[in-house]
């Protein structure tokens, strides 16, 4: 690959060269013994991902959005309940509490590192405490761009009003907060094996990390349909949401490398800083937290994002908005927020956020042509 060829936004051509025998082994391996359905290597990608997290359990399943469904219906959430999600962040944070009959109530984000804001979430525990119409049941905190949410503040609210504290870290998997990794911070954590995430599939897929061993096992139950000890034993209501066997087989192949892959992010994140700290607003680096890097996003001015944007990808730079429109005024959502200016930093921040390529294989010399067009674009 030439540092002239053109710039991927991520790189999966790159990770597939780099790791090409093992995951085609690992492929044909699945192929030849045909266990298609909770093959064996599911059981050893969760093994190896629970001991990555350093958590008792890893329970594979059919995608991100599908964990989080999963941690709630295993916790039994259902009409009447309030969940508290941030309002700036991904549609599956909104939509799933509305599946199974519960309500989101959206949460207002931290400026500066796009998190949850422990103060709005206990504004709004407390606002919806004093309604009286819904019961509080527990916070859904988005670890958004790969940075862990605050989430000893976060348990702190959550804790004076008997809530649970969930983890959407479909973008933070390989992140950390002091010595405990992503997977280890909340009851429960649900990931995603999208493609593009840090540690992605060849197709969806997505788990969910808890120490506690009777929650795994309603897990288990409610990704199989709801079976009990046998597979016509139906227990509960449940879901068709397993794990592939083939995306286990090559997800292990890539947890193996993934830790050098998250350091390689670090790196490329940190030539960013250097090169990009004094023209544009870089991603805040809070003291304990480590990213792992799932997007870099810059802010600029609102009135200057879209035509730096459009100057980029003239100059072959591609990039992202993540997120163009808060949760609160999305058309779906737009009945069980509080409308336009009730959430200011989420409003302003869809106005600003530029995310630019991320990914392990990025090399110097890519580094430094984006750099160079990201500062001639804000000039």
């Amino acid at each position: 690959m030439s540092d002239r060829d053109p710039i991927q936004f991520v790189d999966l051509k790159a990770q597939y060269a780099a790791y090409r025998p093992e995951i085609d082994a690992a492929v044909h391996a699945v192929l030849d013994h045909g266990k298609f359905i909770m093959g064996p290597e599911v059981a050893a990608f969760e093994a190896a991902l629970a001991d990555f997290a350093g958590v008792a359990h890893a329970v594979g399943c059919s995608s991100g959005t599908d964990a989080l469904l999963m941690m709630m219906m295993a916790e039994g959430v259902g009409p009447g309940d309030a969940v508290f999600a941030p309002a700036f962040t991904f549609t599956a944070t909104a939509e799933v509490p509305l599946l199974l009959g519960a309500t989101p109530v959206f949460v207002d984000v931290d400026p500066d590192d796009f998190n949850m804001d422990p103060a709005d979430l206990a504004r709004r525990v407390e606002a919806v405490n004093a309604a009286g119409a819904l019961t509080p049941r527990g916070v859904l905190a988005t670890d958004l761009f790969g940075l862990p949410a605050d989430y000893a503040a976060i348990e702190e609210v959550a804790s004076a009003n008997g809530l649970a504290v969930w983890a959407d870290a479909a973008q933070s998997f390989g992140g950390a907060l002091g010595a405990r990794k992503v997977g280890a911070l909340a009851r429960a954590t649900g990931t995603s094996f999208f493609p593009a995430k840090p540690l992605g599939a060849y197709g969806d897929g997505g788990a969910v990390l808890t120490d506690d061993s009777n929650f795994a096992d309603a897990l288990r139950s409610i990704r199989a349909h709801g079976k009990g000890a046998a597979k016509y034993d139906i227990v509960r209501v449940g879901l068709n949401a397993r794990l592939d066997t083939i995306q286990a087989a090559i997800l292990g192949v890539k947890l193996a490398h993934f830790a050098d892959e998250i350091a390689a992010r670090e790196r490329v994140a940190k030539a960013y800083d250097a090169a990009l700290a004094d023209v544009v607003r870089t991603p805040v680096r809070r003291q304990g937290r480590r990213s792992a890097w799932a997007q870099y996003t810059i802010k600029l001015p609102a009135d200057r994002r879209d035509a730096a944007a459009a100057a980029l990808k003239q100059a072959g730079v591609p990039t992202a908005v993540y997120y163009p429109t808060p949760m609160h005024l999305q058309s779906a959502y737009r009945a069980h927020g509080d409308g336009e200016g009730s959430m200011p930093v989420s409003e302003a921040l869809c106005g600003e956020v530029l995310s630019l390529p991320m990914h392990p294989f990025l090399t110097e010399p890519q580094i430094a042509r984006i750099a160079d067009a990201v500062r001639r674009a804000v000039a």
